[in-house]
């Protein structure tokens, strides 16, 4: 048996190859890159690419060094390409195209906003935190609604929740925005202290039902599962306020912002309802125009990948390639496209700087169904 100092030394040796010739297989990526540059090719080719691994595990024996190649070329390649991205991204528009930087939003006595539920709701809220007492706006029945009454130009923007700190995200936002042609320029952080409201004198011990938006029950879980109450959902926490309110039943109870208690003249029967004591929920303001401001802060993609090793990980290292903090993800299963799933991230940072737009143009070419969904 060898002494280990030798052994280490013979690694040394070996690393020091191993650096010079990924030095060398670099330069190579440089005039790839040129090449490719010359003559339109993509820098990603995935059917070279997977020639190459079959290739080169074929001249391996053991399983354990044939998985092994086969991890160290897909990252060598990888790698090939975030430099040939990196190279070339000066090249690549779409972010100027499609986006316009601007120094604020347009917001003036004409601008309309649309926020889903009735006055009371934390929607309401979030909207008069961002424009202000004094702008005008009208309601939608649906989540949907607003994102359509945006895209179709009825309204200039509209808000919508998207993330809440003990329910997680909110269903199906993230499609609605992947869905139609809006973009977010904005987000508001409100803090939901929920209370348990209904008519005055209502006896709690004779209560049978509570009415909330699924994530204002969700949210007071704890709390409800000891009362054995039936749990009804309703669109929006103001309007389960309202049912409350007209129908002046005092079996029945709300779950909703003491503002909402206050206009429709209901009693505050128990305060903070919610489990969690720092309870907020992040909404994001869209606009039909494709707009960010220069000190925006977060930038929200959405792309598709396959259910295969590594694929969300090779993506995902654009990022730390380019120095780019990710701050959130979320995934779902695609809609009759078997095993494949679609992602959806956020990052720090603006669309003008050299790093985001070097890791986007590369995600780009590697995915499927990729859309910037705002800066923000």
């Amino acid at each position: 048996m060898r002494d280990l100092l030798d052994i280490r030394k013979d690694i040394d040796r070996i690393d020091r190859k191993i650096v010079h010739l990924f030095e060398e297989r670099m330069h190579c990526s440089e005039e790839v890159a040129e090449y490719k540059k010359g003559t339109g090719k993509p820098i990603y080719d995935r059917e070279r690419e997977q020639q190459k691994i079959e290739a080169l595990t074929g001249e391996v024996g053991p399983e354990f060094l044939k998985k092994g190649t086969e991890e160290l070329f897909l990252q060598l390649m990888s790698i090939g390409r975030r430099y040939q991205y990196s190279l070339l991204s000066e090249e690549d528009s779409y972010v100027r195209k499609m986006f316009k930087e601007v120094d604020k939003l347009e917001i003036n006595r004409d601008t309309k906003v649309v926020y889903q539920g009735i006055p009371g709701a934390y929607q309401e809220q979030a909207m008069i935190q961002f424009f202000g007492e004094n702008i005008s706006h009208f309601t939608a029945d649906e989540f949907k609604d607003v994102v359509v009454a945006v895209d179709e130009g009825k309204a200039d923007y509209g808000i919508l929740p998207i993330e809440n700190t003990s329910a997680g995200t909110v269903s199906g936002i993230y499609d609605l925005l992947l869905n139609h042609d809006v973009c977010v320029v904005g987000e508001e952080t409100v803090e939901c202290n929920h209370a348990l409201v209904g008519i005055r004198g209502t006896d709690l011990s004779k209560v049978t039902k509570v009415y909330s938006h699924p994530q204002g029950l969700m949210q007071c879980k704890q709390f409800l599962d000891e009362t054995g109450w039936d749990q009804v959902r309703i669109r929006n926490t103001a309007v389960a306020a309202k049912k409350v309110a007209d129908d002046n039943d005092p079996t029945k109870v709300a779950i909703s912002s003491e503002r909402a208690a206050k206009l429709y003249g209901l009693e505050v029967l128990k305060r903070n309802v919610n489990y969690e004591g720092n309870n907020c929920t992040r909404f994001v303001v869209m606009s039909k125009k494709k707009q960010y401001r220069g000190d925006a802060g977060k930038v929200s993609i959405s792309f598709s990948l396959p259910h295969e090793t590594g694929s969300l990980y090779n993506i995902l290292a654009h990022f730390m390639f380019n120095d780019v903090s990710m701050t959130n993800i979320e995934s779902r299963p695609l809609p009759n496209r078997q095993w494949e799933y679609g992602f959806y991230i956020d990052v720090a940072g603006n669309l003008n700087e050299p790093g985001i737009r070097n890791a986007l143009t590369g995600i780009r070419a590697e995915v499927k169904d990729f859309k910037i969904l705002g800066n923000f």
